[in-house]
C-alpha cells in the first residue's frame, strides 16, 4: 500500500508522505494558483530537491502529511506542522490542495480539523496559527469556517504578479478549539 491512514477524517486521511510522489508534488508547485498561494512561486524547484526534502521529513519525524481521499485512495494536496515548539505549546499550519477539480469541496476543511485534533489532542498544542495572503479569499473563508481568527497583518508585506498584498496572520487557542459551537 502506497499511502497510510495516520489520521483518518469522514472522506480523507493523512499518510505519511511518499517519496514517489516528488514529480506530482513539483506538478503542483510549479502551477503558479498553487504556488502564489504558498509563497513559492519565485522558487525554483526539482523533483530531486522534492524527494531529499520528503526524505527529510521522514527522518526528521516532522509532522507532514499527504492528504489523501479515501474513497479511491488519491493523492489530493500535502498539509502539516510547521515550527512546533512543544515547550510553547505553539506551531504553524499550513496546506494546499493540488488540482483545482478538488478545491472548493470542503476538503480543505476537513483537512484544518484533522490538524487542530491531532495538535490538540495529541501534540498537546496551545496554540496553531497560520497565514495567509490577502486575496487568497477562499482560503481565508474556510480557515475562519473553522474557527480561526484574525490576529495581525502585515500591509503589502508580499508581492506577486506585480500586485502587493498583505499577509494575514490567523491562530486558534485549544481554548477556542474547544468551545466552538457547530
Amino acid at each position: 500500500m502506497k499511502y497510510f491512514k495516520k489520521i483518518e477524517g469522514e472522506r480523507i486521511y493523512l499518510s505519511p508522505m511518499n517519496v514517489e510522489d516528488a514529480e506530482k508534488y513539483i506538478e503542483w508547485l510549479t502551477d503558479k494558483r498553487v504556488s502564489d498561494g504558498l509563497g513559492s512561486t519565485k522558487k525554483l524547484l526539482s523533483v530531486e530537491a522534492e524527494r531529499e526534502w520528503i526524505t527529510g521529513c521522514l527522518k526528521n519525524g516532522n509532522y507532514q502529511f499527504a492528504i489523501v481521499r479515501k474513497e479511491d485512495d488519491t493523492l489530493l494536496g500535502n498539509c502539516g506542522f510547521n515550527g512546533t515548539n512543544f515547550i510553547e505549546g505553539g506551531t504553524e499550519i499550513g496546506l494546499f490542495i493540488g488540482d483545482e477539480e478538488n478545491r472548493s469541496k470542503g476538503y480543505g476543511a476537513e483537512v484544518i480539523e484533522l490538524l487542530l485534533d491531532y495538535g490538540f489532542n495529541y501534540l498537546n498544542l496551545h496554540n496553531i496559527c497560520l497565514h495567509v495572503y490577502s486575496f487568497n479569499e477562499r482560503a481565508m473563508a474556510c480557515y475562519k469556517k473553522v474557527g480561526f481568527k484574525e490576529c495581525g497583518r502585515r500591509h503589502e508585506a508580499y508581492r506577486a504578479n506585480g500586485k502587493w498584498y498583505d499577509i494575514i496572520e490567523m491562530e486558534i487557542l485549544e481554548e477556542e478549539y474547544r468551545c466552538r459551537k457547530w
